[in-house]
């Protein structure tokens, strides 16, 4: 076990933790920045993105959060391959401990982990996880090459999901429980003007299909295991029906990453941090949280990132206060 101690720790690597880690080396705090599960949040599954500020051409999700990576690394941030899985905030320093079994002491820790993808939670959908159910486009996307998808959900999540796919497969049915979507009308539009796509109203998934897999339900290297469809109701008749499929989309939203930080920092009902207003600033003086963990309301990069310079620079005035 190593103990690292450092001025300010940045747990979580989205454009929030990022733009926290450049802010906060460049005012010379020395920095460690504890990337967690998914380095890059949740743009490393979106595709072009339009509406980060600076790019006069769309830029690659995982294209930009790499830039920032490598920005935030370049200018004396520390960046560690770990996941926080508990913490300690009830005095400072701060005690946070790893997966690895390292801990890290901090006189402030700014909270950026994001947010995660909601599942389904229907029958198959866990069992065949990696074996043709995905929540990661980006990620998946090309072992679908020519192969038949569905993306479930009605937001631009699934829109954007969706239109990713059309560059890997050869069909992909877009699934909605209800007769209209919620994303972005630019996005309606593109879906509906893509041949690949066919849009399936009204319908949810009561199980996900599959063949396969050792008779524990395990992995069998001679008898793999592989999504072979979904079945499905009608929400408005109630009929039931099966769609054959190669492969499985879930793009259902997500939920704030704060599990670790409950009942140590004020939450509100649905899991997200509570700041001060017009600040970062949670109820434990010294503690602040950035992008998604706090924001429910606008959700973008770009607010992330903005979020992540207003923490940095509230730890830098914390600590010159203490």
């Amino acid at each position: 076990m190593t103990t690292h101690r450092t001025k300010v720790l940045i747990i979580g690597g989205g454009p929030a933790g990022y733009t926290a880690g450049i802010y906060a080396a460049r005012a010379n705090l020395q920095p460690i920045l504890v990337q967690g599960m998914q380095p890059g949040g949740q743009l490393m599954i979106t595709t072009e993105v339009e509406n980060y500020p600076g790019f006069a051409q769309a830029v690659q999700g995982p294209d930009l959060m790499e830039q920032m990576r490598q920005q935030a690394e370049h200018v004396g941030t520390t960046l560690v391959y770990d996941v926080i899985t508990s913490v300690d905030f009830s005095q400072r320093p701060f005690v946070c401990k790893a997966d690895s079994g390292d801990e890290f002491v901090a006189d402030t820790v700014i909270i950026a982990t994001g947010a995660q993808a909601r599942w389904l939670s229907v029958p198959g959908e866990q069992e065949f996880q990696g074996a043709g159910v995905s929540a990661c486009a980006t990620c998946d996307g090309f072992f679908f090459r020519g192969k038949e998808v569905a993306v479930i959900g009605g937001g631009n999540t699934a829109l954007e999901e969706a239109l990713y796919l059309t560059h890997h497969a050869a069909k992909v049915t877009l699934i909605h429980r209800r007769d209209s979507f919620r994303g972005e009308k630019i996005l309606h539009d593109r879906v509906f003007a893509n041949p690949k796509i066919e849009v399936l109203w009204n319908h949810k998934v009561e199980r996900v299909l599959g063949k396969g897999g050792a008779a524990d339900g395990g992995f069998d290297i001679n008898n793999p295991k592989q999504v072979t469809g979904l079945a499905l109701t009608n929400t408005v008749t109630g009929e039931g029906r099966e769609l054959a499929l190669d492969g499985v989309f879930v793009a259902i939203g997500h939920d704030p990453a704060t599990a670790i930080f409950k009942g140590h920092v004020e939450m509100d009902d649905e899991g997200y941090v509570v700041t001060a207003p017009d600040s970062t600033r949670t109820n434990v003086p010294g503690v602040f949280a950035a992008g998604d963990v706090k924001d429910k309301v606008f959700r973008q990069a770009v607010t992330a990132a903005g979020m992540g310079c207003m923490a940095a620079l509230e730890a830098e005035r914390f600590l010159g206060g203490h």
